[in-house]
Parts: structure tokens; C-alpha cells; sequence
């Protein structure tokens, strides 16, 4: 592993004795600015120099831990040194213990009652429920306990930002520091990269956070600034691309419905940018029938391509066993095909690729293009400190998001 050299704020930040750091140290701002790079060695030295006692590492899930942290983290160091159970969570970091824990959603908190922690790292925290962090700092009862984190920007309701990032009163005591990064602290970056990463979020709030690193509300019409006329084509470019003669995949991502409406998107991937060819809806109350899944199962089988990798709503549980009656779905393979329904994370990928002019929707499919343009932020969740889309008239922007998030890699996307 090539190791470039970190920029002036990650240094300070590194070097500083754990004695001088405060109890709460949050490293929030922007993508790529070296907010989680600088914890490697910082978690090191508080491996060898921080409180005795147990450590915790955490994140959204232990997968997170280990492809954000604990992947370089052993690339660095060596598996020698490093041995981790991915099952149980159960770390030893030069023969001293770390558990990591996964913290997804309030009932996280369970997993850390009981617990004495010494020192703890949070992994993008601003993913984190506040009853995990409030209990964790519950149980860090340890002298001299420290905790560390990193994380991009949210809204400036969120319970992080307004009861911590800015709490100048914890600040001046001395118990939190509250460190901000930029792209541009990042001096191991190339010039060209800082411009993908730029153009990749294009204008507004997903700018403002992750290029600038900027705590802003994220309101109105969600993909305003990433998708316009260049993100359409026609038949014209069909042809011209040959795009049914050279995919290399195809998906259909499917949002489940019988009162409500069903959808599907019908997508080709050619490696590099995904075409969404065609649109399927069909809304009960549009027609006065509704069908059955018996019915909604037929529609699809007449309306999809044979090689089509299907990706539906998780939620979907009697329209799946009615795909595995009719032979469509292979038992065996049922969770293959859930959707990854994050939707924040589901969100942010599409509005990435349609920055880069990587999500191309065909003209025909009329209204997933009218919903692309309505799909707006709840204003009501916002003020909650929670961001959360209208449900209203989302249902292909649903199919979409599923089939998108599931089947594309990080790699494709990566910022």
C-alpha cells in the first residue's frame, strides 16, 4: 500500500497526545478530505497510549467497519498483528481488545448496555442513531475515556450538529473538539480528482456537504442540480449505441404494490453507464381492477427480458413467493434479489451518476421522468432533523433507487 503524505490539519490532528485531546473528538466536512485516513494512526497510537480497557468500533454495520477502517487498517499493519472475528465483532489490535459493533437504528443501543469502554472510534456518525452515541458515552466510565469520530455533513437539524458540532459551551470546557475539513485539505488529492469529486455532486446541498463540507438544509426538488436533458436519449441513441446489442447486464428494480402502485424500471448496464430503456406502472385506482399477485406476476412475466437480473422491494414478500411458485425466482437465490433499500445511500448514488451523466433515461418513460422532476424533500421530516423524500408519486423513483444502489459497485461511483 502506497502511503502519501497527510495534509497540515490530519497532522495536527494525528500528533497531538491523547492526554491533549478532548473526551468528544469529531472530524466532520467532506468527502476524501483525509477525515478517516488520519484515524489510522490515531487509532493505533490510542491502541498503545489511550485508557486501559476495552475499545469499541462503530459504524452503520460491521461491514461498514471493516471497508471504511479496519480493511486498511490490516493492510497496514499486517494480519499478524490484527486478528477480527467478522462474525462475532470481537477485535484484538496488538493483543489488546476492541469490539465492533454495528449501530443501524435505535435498538442498536442494546448491543453496548453493560459494556466498561475505555477509548471508541464512530465511523460516519451522522449515520448513527443519538440513543447509541448517548449510550456509549454512557458507558465510557472508564479515567481519561476518549472518543473519536468522523463523518460527512447532514442538515443543520440533525441531533449531531445542533447538540454537538456547535456546542461551544463543550467546546470551551474542554470536552469536545470539533475539527472541520475541506476537499482541499486533502493535499495528496490530484487536481483532476478534485474535479471529478466536484462534478460528481454537482451544485446544492450535496455540494455543500461533501465537496465543502458545509452543514445545509437539503430541501425542494432532490435531483434539481444532477438531472436535465443531457440525462435523456431516444431512439435515435439506441441504435447509434447499439445498446440492446452490447449490455453486459440488465436489471429490473421493482416497487411492490397492489393497493398502491406497482413499478418497474427495465435497465441495461453497458460497464459504464446505465440506460433505463423502459418504465412499467400500474396504479389500481387509474383503472378500478385490482390484481392479485397472481395477476401483477403475469404483467411482469409478459413485460421482462428473459436475462433480466430482477431487484424488488424487500418488503415484497407474498409477490416473491408467487415469482418462486412460478419458477421465476429460485428458492435458493430469494435474497439475491432484495433490494438494498438505504435510502439515503440510495439517494446520494443516484445523484451522483446522473451528475456524471452516468443514469441515462429513455423519452418514452414519461412519467418516471415527471417523478425524477417532482421527487422533493419532506420538509416535516427536515425540521425533525430527519431527511426523508415526499412518499407521494415516488414509485418508479423507488424501482429506480433499488435497482441502482443494489447492482451498482462502490467502485463505479467512487468519491
Amino acid at each position: 500500500m502506497q502511503i502519501k503524505r497527510f495534509g497540515e490539519k490530519a497532522e495536527d490532528f494525528i500528533f497531538t497526545p491523547i492526554e491533549d485531546d478532548a473526551r468528544i473528538n469529531i472530524l466532520h466536512g467532506a468527502v476524501r478530505s483525509q477525515k478517516t485516513w488520519a484515524m489510522i494512526p490515531k487509532l493505533l497510537y490510542l491502541n498503545q497510549h489511550g485508557p486501559e480497557g476495552l475499545g469499541v468500533i462503530t459504524g452503520v454495520s460491521k461491514n461498514t467497519v471493516y471497508d471504511n477502517v479496519l480493511r486498511d487498517l490490516i493492510a497496514i499493519v499486517g494480519d499478524r498483528y490484527i486478528k477480527y472475528n467478522r462474525q462475532s465483532g470481537d477485535l484484538l489490535i496488538y493483543d489488546k481488545p476492541w469490539k465492533v459493533i454495528g449501530a443501524r437504528d435505535e435498538g442498536s443501543e442494546k448491543y453496548i448496555r453493560g459494556l466498561t469502554v475505555a477509548k471508541a472510534y464512530m465511523d460516519e456518525m451522522v449515520l448513527c442513531p443519538e440513543s447509541f452515541f448517548k449510550q456509549l458515552l454512557n458507558r465510557m466510565s472508564v479515567p481519561n475515556a476518549r472518543l473519536y469520530a468522523t463523518t460527512n455533513p447532514a442538515g443543520p437539524f440533525h441531533w449531531l450538529y445542533k447538540d454537538f458540532i456547535i456546542n461551544e459551551d463543550m467546546i470551551k470546557r474542554g470536552d469536545l473538539k470539533s475539527i472541520h475539513f475541506t476537499l482541499e485539505d486533502n493535499t495528496s488529492l490530484s487536481e483532476e480528482y478534485k474535479a471529478f469529486i466536484k462534478k460528481a455532486y454537482g451544485t446544492g446541498a450535496f455540494y455543500q456537504r461533501f465537496v465543502l463540507g458545509e452543514w445545509v438544509v437539503a430541501e425542494g426538488a432532490i435531483y434539481k442540480d444532477c438531472f436535465g436533458p443531457e440525462n435523456v436519449f431516444d431512439d435515435a441513441e439506441v441504435e447509434k449505441r447499439n445498446l440492446l446489442g452490447r449490455y453486459a447486464e440488465r436489471y429490473v428494480g421493482i416497487d411492490y404494490g397492489t393497493i398502491n402502485p406497482f413499478a418497474a424500471v427495465d435497465i441495461l448496464d453497458d460497464g459504464d453507464t446505465l440506460w433505463v430503456l423502459r418504465e412499467l406502472y400500474y396504479y389500481a385506482i387509474d383503472t378500478g381492477i385490482q390484481k392479485t399477485d397472481k395477476e401483477l406476476a403475469d404483467l411482469l412475466v409478459d413485460w421482462i427480458s428473459p436475462d433480466a437480473q430482477l431487484v424488488i422491494d424487500p418488503s415484497a414478500a407474498s409477490f416473491k413467493i408467487e415469482l418462486i411458485n412460478r419458477g421465476i425466482i429460485p428458492f435458493g437465490l430469494i435474497d439475491k434479489i432484495n433490494a438494498n433499500n438505504d435510502v439515503a445511500n440510495g439517494i446520494r448514488r443516484l445523484s451522483t451518476m446522473m451528475s456524471l451523466r452516468k443514469l441515462m433515461v429513455h423519452n418514452s418513460c414519461q412519467r418516471l421522468l415527471e417523478e425524477i422532476g417532482a421527487y422533493s424533500w419532506d420538509d416535516k421530516a427536515r425540521m425533525r432533523g430527519e431527511e426523508q423524500p415526499l412518499k407521494a408519486n415516488d414509485h418508479l423513483c423507488d424501482a429506480l433507487r433499488y435497482a441502482v444502489l443494489t447492482k451498482v459497485s462502490d467502485w463505479r461511483v467512487q468519491t
